[in-house]
């Protein structure tokens, strides 16, 4: 029957080895790196991902604008993206009146089912080419919590895998000790001479 006695690698005496030290101190350290820095390694990499999201999407914002256009024709059937979580979309060809430049046309994407005649909003770049809404608040800060969640995960991962490192070394190093400690005691026991 076996019996575990608590803490016996911390307090002194003749079981314990260095390598035992080593691998409490080890497991201290992977608890407070595990439930404190991996933590806080993901809240400031989500802090730094909302900031510069929320930069990219306010320069978007100031580069692009949206006009109301109206269909002019089809140019494509409808293309599925269903990996996106888009829904299918078209290219089309609208038309729209600028002020001081009189009407202009492009080719955008909207969503499929739109015909010619049908009246559309979209979003144009300084040369008027069709181009993506910029990303919203709840788009920037789902990417930061996306950032947010990943440095966690990977910060956790780099510590168990530094752990693993530490262990192994400790029971190479707790193996070749034990060697040594039989190669001074066999003889003893057997009876046999080295």
């Amino acid at each position: 029957m076996r019996s575990r006695v608590r803490g016996w690698r911390r307090r002194p005496n003749e079981l314990r080895r260095r390598s035992d030290v080593v691998e409490t101190w080890t497991l201290l350290g992977v608890g407070l790196l595990l439930f404190v820095a991996a933590p806080l390694v993901g809240m400031v990499a989500a802090w730094w991902a909302h900031g510069d999201a929320h930069a990219t999407a306010e320069k978007q914002r100031a580069e692009r604008r949206q006009v109301r256009a109206m269909v002019v024709r089809t140019v494509s059937g409808a293309l599925h993206t269903p990996q996106t979580g888009r829904r299918p979309s078209a290219k089309v060809t609208v038309r729209w009146a600028e002020p001081g430049t009189g009407p202009r046309t492009s080719a955008v994407r909207v969503p499929s089912g739109t015909r010619p005649g049908d009246t559309v909003h979209v979003w144009l770049d300084s040369r008027g080419r069709g181009v993506l809404p910029p990303p919203d608040d709840s788009a920037v800060r789902l990417h930061a919590a996306t950032m947010g969640v990943c440095a966690t995960g990977a910060t956790a991962a780099v510590v168990v895998l530094g752990h693993g490192l530490v262990r192994g070394t400790a029971m190479r190093r707790r193996l070749a000790e034990w060697d040594r400690a039989w190669a001074a005691t066999e003889p003893a026991w057997t009876g046999r001479s080295v």
